[in-house]
């Protein structure tokens, strides 16, 4: 079993060495072509920055299924299973209609389509939903158009739902690693737990995405200086959907019983993956409660669905008081929580532990919503070791009015404390407190 985690590791390694290197150039590549848009009313930040992060990105799926190929356990995936070039296939589909969409715009209407096709493209090419397990009716066999349907809808949906989470800067990125990470864990334990050789290319896919996201993450940190767009977004989704359709509808439950002992034990094998819509829906369940809301919110209004606002959940964040940092590392909570305690529970879904665990963790995420202005201080002998606005400053009178006068105040601070100084050459995204530049550009962006 060690030989097999080594690779996994290098292709990880691989993967995301081969991304972060790129990005730099990418970055380049992209204020060259003039890939970088105009501030809208609904974004965050507050200067123009590059897209096309996901040619990047794409490079390193590249790269990682390039090495995995070479490599004496994981090369078995490409011997016996098709769905590597399926994926490799249908991203290249997704990607291009990203970049298009990154420099000259494309409808949504028409992103809609380019979406159904490369799933289209990776179900003829046998990365489909063969037949999905039912508590208390077992092994349902899907018709063709029935598993063609269902995997279109699946990749559709996971697609859209990390496209729309992708309004902070390191958010989506990070949250998919998150749930890649979570993914492999599940993956790994039906490929080398059970002996399960169609769970393999799913062990591969986590992997390859976990490398993608790590390596973008670093130039993707707030503040940004390239944003993945949709070329990243949308790959980075295809390839989270193409993993969950292969260890869904690819792998036997029946198999997985005679492996895990019994049609008891099976079944809580597969808890987190009874029907195919669910196994997306708990690695990313925060991503996709937010496309819910959007889609609720805008129809209700009269709008149309992909018409873009400023309520998704990382916006009502930053409403509430939350810094930027802040609002990213809270939804990396609630995602690394659904995704890890789902994975748990397949585990051993009969121990309370988990089930406390999980609770008492959801009560320290509802602590954090609910203190935005609350600011950690770390101890005076750890200050070395954290960010500067986590450090006890103590400045001299002189000091302080010497830097109110050079930096400037904005306005009173909490608490009856004194005047807030806000230096002149941080990012303008990290000093989200005054909310009124947001209504301004609104007005002065009526016309979006």
């Amino acid at each position: 079993m060690g030989q097999p985690v080594r690779e996994y590791l290098l292709t990880l390694c691989v993967t995301a060495a081969v991304t972060y290197l790129l990005t730099g150039p990418v970055r380049k590549f992209a204020i060259a072509a003039g890939a970088m848009p105009e501030i809208r009313a609904r974004d965050v930040h507050r200067e123009p920055t590059p897209r096309l992060g996901g040619i990047a990105m794409f490079g390193g799926l590249c790269a990682g299924l390039l090495v995995a190929a070479h490599l004496t356990n994981l090369k078995s995936v490409f011997e016996h299973s098709d769905e590597p070039k399926a994926l490799l296939s249908g991203a290249a589909l997704i990607w291009i209609l990203g970049v298009l969409d990154d420099k000259w715009g494309v409808d949504a209407l028409v992103k809609l389509g380019g979406q159904m096709i490369a799933a289209g493209v990776m179900v003829l090419q046998g990365l489909t939903i063969l037949w999905i397990p039912v508590p208390g009716v077992g092994t349902v066999s899907l018709t063709p158009m029935q598993g063609t349907l269902l995997t279109v809808a699946l990749v559709v949906i996971t697609i859209n739902a990390v496209n729309f989470v992708d309004g902070l800067d390191g958010l989506a990125s990070g949250m998919v690693c998150i749930a890649a990470a979570a993914f492999f864990m599940y993956a790994y334990r039906m490929w080398f737990g059970y002996g399960i050789e169609a769970a393999a290319p799913a062990t591969l896919f986590s992997v390859v995405l976990m490398g993608m996201c790590l390596g973008f993450l670093p130039h993707n940190m707030h503040p940004a200086r390239i944003f993945m767009g949709d070329s990243g977004s949308m790959l980075i989704g295809l390839v989270m959907a193409a993993g969950a359709v292969s260890v869904t509808g690819q792998v036997d439950p029946d198999l997985l019983g005679q492996k895990a002992g019994g049609v008891r034990e099976a079944t809580h094998a597969m808890v987190p993956v009874y029907i195919p819509l669910l196994l997306p829906l708990t690695v990313i369940a925060v991503p996709v409660a937010d496309l819910i809301l959007a889609i609720v919110r805008r129809t209700w209004k009269g709008q149309s669905p992909f018409a873009a606002d400023r309520g998704h959940l990382h916006h009502r964040l930053l409403e509430i008081g939350h810094s930027h940092s802040r609002a990213v590392l809270i939804m990396y909570f609630w995602s690394a929580l659904i995704a890890f305690g789902a994975v748990a529970y397949s585990v051993n879904n009969a121990s309370m532990w988990i089930v406390l665990g999980i609770v008492l963790l959801s009560a320290v995420g509802l602590v954090l919503l609910l203190l935005p202005r609350f600011t950690p201080r770390a101890p005076r002998w750890a200050e070395w070791m954290v960010p500067p606005r986590y450090r006890r400053v103590v400045r001299e009178p002189a000091a302080q009015a010497a830097a109110a006068g050079e930096e400037g105040t904005v306005g009173a601070g909490e608490a009856g404390e004194g005047p807030e100084t806000v230096p002149a050459s941080l990012h303008g995204a990290t000093a989200i407190g005054d909310r009124s530049r947001f209504v301004d550009r609104r007005k002065a962006d009526s016309h979006h």
